[in-house]
């Protein structure tokens, strides 16, 4: 079995078809890892959520801000926004067969055996992996819960709390914890986070710098895959630290990483762009 895992899709299907005949994917046999951004901006989203549920069973997937912004929007479509490429999704005939996987997927995915971990944006400098998983967990469990997802997917939205506290309870814990692993990239030694700079290395504001790049990072050191950070180009010197979102829905190109030799493919598909 070879483990695939592959950058933010964001609904351009193409290049990740071209990429998975490029390596002779085969879904009895291999598995491919998708850093979450499943859906929304490119032109084919629907179709990517179908041709991923129709493998469902050789995938492992976190879930990106992208793919939660779906999830709520199926439940109030007033939240659509202009650029989102989601309406097909949301009118489908099989939308809740593919919102229900969705909705099942995790936000942190680690790997004993390739002491590896999966995640959208980041693990904060602050917490241990063992702590990243027990918060990861809390979401996931929301997600799950018929009762409380309406509930969190209605209050998860905001830039608040900027810091995690432990004492922090509700929507409002959930909130934070989302922003760490699904929109986090300039943050400061403590975990305080800044959501509203989007650019490269060099645009972190005053007195913040990547969540990767603090000396003291209780992760510092272990196997990380993350996507999110477009900007990055997928360049991320950090030791054990792969960046694989390489920006395919913004004109760039599409990764794939081959998780046990390190070797990595890349796909330009310019017509599959919006």
């Amino acid at each position: 079995m070879t483990v695939y895992a592959v950058g933010d899709l964001q609904g351009c299907l193409e290049p990740l078809q071209c990429l998975l005949h490029r390596v002779a994917f085969d879904p009895a046999k291999d598995r491919l890892w998708l850093v979450g951004d499943l859906v929304n901006r490119g032109p084919q989203s629907l179709e990517t959520l179908r041709f991923l549920y129709a493998m469902r069973g050789s995938l492992v997937c976190v879930l990106g801000n992208h793919d939660l912004h779906l999830l709520a929007v199926a439940h109030n479509i007033e939240r659509l926004k202009k650029a989102d490429t989601l309406r097909e999704i949301l009118e489908a005939p099989d939308r809740d067969d593919l919102l229900d996987w969705l909705r099942r997927q995790k936000l942190l995915h680690y790997d004993a055996e390739r002491d590896i971990t999966l995640v959208h944006a980041g693990i904060p400098p602050q917490w241990t992996l063992k702590k990243a998983l027990k918060c990861a967990a809390e979401v996931e469990e929301a997600l799950l819960d018929d009762a409380r997802l309406p509930l969190f997917l209605d209050g998860m939205y905001g830039n608040e709390p900027t810091k995690w506290d432990k004492d922090l309870k509700g929507v409002t814990r959930l909130r934070v914890i989302t922003n760490y692993f699904t929109r986090m990239r300039f943050c400061k030694a403590d975990g305080t986070l800044d959501l509203k700079s989007k650019e490269g290395l060099d645009s972190a504001p005053p007195g913040y710098a990547p969540w990767f790049s603090y000396s003291e990072r209780k992760t510092r050191g272990q196997k990380l895959i993350f996507g999110h950070w477009a900007a990055l180009e997928g360049q991320c010197h950090e030791p054990g630290l792969f960046a694989l979102d390489t920006g395919c829905v913004w004109g760039g190109a599409m990764t794939l990483l081959n998780v046990d030799s390190g070797e990595r493919h890349r796909c330009d598909c310019t017509e599959n762009r919006p």
